[in-house]
């Protein structure tokens, strides 16, 4: 399967015809590119991530390399399968590069989703850089092992948008609502939704066909996707966040492995904790600008008080007390889990 895959994707990319003082070759080295990577994803070119992320990401590489290194970027699955598919392909080398949602896959990373918990970030830049230190310490050699992480990190906090207003618990019963991960199936449907999850590119068609009544994203990525203009209705949680998502940008092992030392130091000194903080943060950054288009459109802003957030808190406190049971089961030890990562966040929240 892995090899009738990569026949397949080859044949489609013919047809498609920072962080500071990153490593540098020197000038005089710089010839036609000795390596060509394959970055793959989901998202249109023109959305933030790929945009404002991925595309300097592998402009600071192919620069830093001196030009030995050419990074083709692939967006919307322009290589074939679906976003789930994403880690897969670039585990089996299908494609070298690949930045996906962790959750795509359920189960398959289940440390990543202590940062997916309700009212678990602080903001994005702090939890991002949590994330990528957490990894390393537990994660990198059991979760990841299979890939190359580069990045690791989280959007701005997750909100609720809806055709009719959600403000209260009581709102949600029976809504039908896309959610990313299973982390945030699991709290939608403790608060008596129905949870509907689906990668984010199938959110419009979902919200115009009434498959969907509401769907919980970040203002940053509405504006691609049209959303307020689907929706009428956007609940805030003040300075909360109702959840957050876990991202994964990752290489391909053995395609990192056959690199010379020096361009592997290109990738990795473009690629960490700094980097990871600051693509969390890029991500954040965006929230404002989309939300204000909403608001220019007369969209509804509701924005909860401190104690109706506190009332939300409380009803997702079973939630992540059966998460910790969940990881307990799997022998990965939850509590521990959760308590190193509440460390790490408030560490780097500083």
């Amino acid at each position: 399967m892995a090899s009738s895959r990569r026949t397949f994707l080859k044949t489609s990319a013919a047809a498609a015809a920072t962080v500071a003082a990153p490593f540098v070759l020197s000038p005089s080295r710089a010839r036609a590119a000795d390596v060509t990577l394959r970055l793959h994803q989901f998202l249109p070119a023109q959305a933030n991530v790929p945009k404002l992320v991925l595309d300097p990401w592998a402009d600071r590489v192919e620069k830093a390399s001196g030009g030995r290194i050419k990074i083709e970027r692939y967006p919307s699955m322009q290589l074939g399968g679906k976003p789930p598919e994403l880690v897969d392909q670039v585990v089996d080398g299908v494609v070298d590069i690949i930045w996906t949602v962790a959750g795509y896959t359920p189960g398959r990373f289940p440390r990543a989703e202590v940062f997916e918990l309700p009212f678990t970030m602080t903001n994005a830049t702090a939890v991002s850089k949590a994330f990528w230190e957490l990894g390393e310490q537990t994660m990198f050699n059991e979760d990841f092992k299979q890939v190359k992480p580069l990045g690791l990190w989280v959007h701005g906090p997750g909100l609720i948008h809806s055709k009719n207003p959600v403000t209260s618990i009581a709102d949600l019963e029976g809504l039908r609502v896309r959610a990313p991960t299973r982390t945030s199936n699991l709290l939608l449907k403790s608060l008596k939704a129905t949870p509907i999850g689906m990668p984010v590119p199938a959110i419009p068609e979902a919200l115009s066909k009434g498959v969907i009544e509401a769907c919980v994203i970040p203002w940053e990525v509405t504006a691609a996707l049209k959303v307020p203009e689907l929706v009428e209705n956007h609940t805030e949680f003040g300075k909360d966040a109702l959840y957050t998502t876990a991202f994964l940008f990752a290489m391909n092992k053995d395609k990192y492995a056959s690199l010379p030392d020096d361009l592997k130091e290109v990738i990795d000194s473009n690629s960490g904790l700094e980097f990871s903080g600051k693509a969390g943060g890029t991500q954040a950054a965006s929230d404002g600008p989309a939300r204000q288009a909403a608001v220019d459109r007369g969209n509804n802003i509701i924005t909860l008080s401190p104690d109706q957030v506190a009332e939300w808190k409380e009803a997702s406190k079973p939630l992540i007390e059966s998460w910790k049971a969940d990881l307990d089961g799997k022998g990965l030890n939850g509590s521990a889990l959760f308590d190193k990562a509440q460390e790490l966040i408030a560490k780097h929240t500083g």
